[in-house]
């Protein structure tokens, strides 16, 4: 059996490469993503952080980090920006007071609902063409991808 690498190389074509759909589809889930938080100020990585604290509140600029995708630095960024806001306040850890958590403040968890109701939608239209049974399938199978590719989940 023909792997999709070397079906798309056999091909010439992009999109015969399964890493090629998945970054389209990426690219255009944030581009809609995007469009729909600019409604309400808000960019796609600061809705990412502010998911995150919600699920995790208190987590340090590392911790959010890892979750949200993207650099150090930019998360800093992001934080200081949501900060200034009045969407998250940052204290230092009672044990680590060089390491500062950081919690949603009921402003920024109210922005988030509204965030999330858009986002949802997005991923709703995203989906609509498939059925209940697909989209289960199509999550187990992304995890599987994504587990195989982690070294601390491979063999």
């Amino acid at each position: 059996m023909e792997s999709s690498s070397e079906i798309a190389r056999e091909s010439g074509r992009l999109e015969g490469s399964v890493g090629y759909e998945l970054k389209k589809v990426q690219h255009d889930l944030r581009l809609n993503m995007d469009g729909e938080l600019k409604e309400l100020g808000v960019t796609t990585p600061q809705y990412a952080a502010l998911s995150v604290l919600a699920e995790e509140p208190g987590l340090s600029n590392a911790g959010l980090t890892r979750r949200s995708f993207v650099t150090p630095q930019t998360m800093n960024q992001i934080l200081v920006r949501l900060e200034a806001a009045g969407l998250v306040e940052r204290r230092a850890h009672p044990e680590h007071g060089r390491v500062l958590q950081a919690y949603l403040t009921e402003e920024g968890e109210r922005l988030r609902r509204e965030c999330a109701e858009l986002v949802d939608a997005v991923e709703e239209r995203m989906l609509s063409g498939l059925s209940g049974g697909e989209r289960s399938n199509l999550l187990a199978l992304l995890r599987r991808c994504s587990a195989a590719l982690r070294p601390e989940d491979s063999g």
